[in-house]
């Protein structure tokens, strides 16, 4: 299982491809943290991001045979995941409920934050989760795809099924809009 471990996304989809259920496990234990983080950000607070999840690993297990080894695995498995969260959104009339750690944006510090800085990041927390709600869902899908779960201008487009140029579009205009919402507040 160790020697699994470390080896590449897409070395694990083709031996997932032969059938290697214990590489589709290391897979998954890659994933699902990934997926879950995604869906909450994407999904309701209340909705069932559990089982959505488990829906996606379903998926990706009955389709990796139409996975293109020569391509990257992470823009695969998160279009397959877009799909079922935007399809688990439709079935809900609630809104998405979106929440951002501001931790996650900006890099960790190692010192001690004094209880007035740690008030000041609160706020500045609660008036990013309340931009990003105010976001349309274009907009908040590629800032969540970019700064919290890291792809690429490339991944975004695949997973989004739009062209380049258009994340860099929606990217822009989504960090004018929170400047815009910043400012105004």
């Amino acid at each position: 299982m160790e020697a699994l471990s470390q080896k590449t996304d897409a070395e694990l989809a083709v031996l997932v491809q032969g059938k290697n259920e214990q590489a589709f496990g290391v897979l998954m234990n890659r994933y699902l943290p990934k997926l879950l983080r995604y869906g909450r950000k994407f999904l309701a607070a209340d909705a069932p991001i559990e089982d959505v999840v488990q829906e996606v690993f379903i998926r990706v297990y009955q389709n990796i045979k139409s996975f293109d080894t020569t391509r990257p695995f992470s823009p695969w498995i998160y279009r397959i995941a877009h799909n079922l969260f935007a399809n688990a959104l439709r079935y809900d009339s609630r809104r998405p409920f979106i929440t951002v750690d501001l931790d996650t944006l900006s890099a960790h510090t190692a010192y001690e934050i004094d209880p007035a800085e740690s008030e000041e990041r609160e706020e500045a927390k609660r008036l990013v989760d309340r931009g990003l709600d105010a976001l349309t869902s274009a907009y908040r899908e590629v800032i969540i795809l970019y700064y919290l779960e890291h792809l690429s201008y490339q991944e975004i487009a695949e997973v989004l099924h739009v062209p380049i140029g258009t994340v860099g579009i929606r990217l822009h205009r989504a960090r004018e809009a929170l400047k815009k919402y910043v400012e105004g507040t």
